[in-house]
Parts: structure tokens; sequence; C-alpha cells
């Protein structure tokens, strides 16, 4: 079954140009990827859950995703004895806070007060979640605690594009991009299969 969609997903990923045989490989070519792929993942994003705590509207979403890697990228930062691999992994988590941050600001004049207000309480809520491990004297446990962190939920980056954009139509379901949910994983709340 994932391996199914995982197959739509490559089916459908980026559109690359046509390249020489004899030329150099293009591993950085500025390609946008298909809108097609943009909306499979985005409904795959959002037909997953939330996790708990976490807030159902996009903006004030962003903003927790934002302080959820921004208290990781500190938690990293207080690494005494850090890997080439956390080094990137600060690298990579500042960059996305960065992403986070710029789409928050040019939706925020777009945002009632009420979507500030809740965005704020769900940025102090994803902080407060790593103030115990910041305090944390034994190097040691921070570490571990970096390493234990497993990324945040793909909705993160399709609110932020939403945001950003001023999208406001509904994100793409699993039906409309041709996934459905078949009837035993629909009752468990599960995944989503590939087929009409």
């Amino acid at each position: 079954m994932l391996t199914a969609l995982f197959t739509a997903l490559t089916l459908t990923a980026v559109q690359t140009p046509a390249q020489d045989a004899d030329a150099p490989i293009a591993t950085a070519a500025n390609v946008r990827e298909a809108e097609a792929s943009v909306r499979l993942r985005e409904a795959i994003a959002y037909s997953n859950p939330l996790p708990r705590g976490a807030p159902e509207q996009d903006y004030p979403f962003v903003a927790w995703c934002d302080a959820l890697v921004s208290g990781h990228v500190r938690l990293g930062e207080s690494l005494v004895d850090v890997s080439a691999e956390d080094r990137e992994l600060v690298r990579l988590g500042k960059l996305e806070a960065q992403d986070f941050r710029e789409a928050l600001r040019v939706a925020e004049p777009r945002q009632s007060a009420a979507a500030k207000t809740a965005a704020r309480s769900a940025a102090e809520a994803a902080t407060a979640m790593w103030t115990p491990l910041l305090a944390q004297e034994d190097a040691e446990v921070r570490s571990q605690a970096f390493g234990l962190f497993f990324g945040l939920p793909g909705r993160c980056e399709h609110a932020a594009r939403r945001i950003r954009e001023n999208i406001t139509a509904p994100p793409a379901t699993p039906a409309d991009v041709g996934l459905r949910e078949s009837t035993a994983e629909a009752a468990a709340g599960a995944s989503v299969t590939v087929g009409g």
C-alpha cells in the first residue's frame, strides 16, 4: 500500500527538463515542483491528524511550527559535543524557521485579532515544551532529547505556503487528488491508498 503511494508521488513529482547524456548532470536546477505534486502532498499532509496541542487554523499552526523548530534549534545550539549531522540539523532548522517567520510576516496584515492571539498562544505553548530541556544541566540528556525530535508534520510547509500566498480555498483532499481511504483504514483513521 505504501509502495503504491510512493509510486504515485514519484509519478507526479518534479517535472525536470531533458538532460543531455553527455552534459554535466544538473543537481541543483531551479525547477518548480509540478502543481499536481504539490496538491497530492498537501492532501496527504492535511489528511493526517494534527499533533496534540497543534491549532487547526493555518496561521496559528505556522506559528506553532516555527516555535517548535526554533526550540529544537536552540536545543541543538546548547549541545557540547556536536556532530556534523547535528550541525546540519540545526542549519536546516534555522532555514525552516526563517521560512515560517517570513510566511507569518507576509500573512500578518490579513489576520484578525483573534488569529494573531491564537498564533501567539500556539507559539508560547510550543516554546514551553522545550523549556525544561533547555534548562536541563545534563548535556547528555539535552543531546538525547535533540536526537529524539522526529521533525515537523508535513502540514507545516503547506500551511506556510498557503498563508504566504493567501490561499483561502480549502486544502486538497485525498479524493481531490485521486486517492481514497479504504473502509477499514477510514474506520481506524489510518492512511490512504491509491485507487479509484
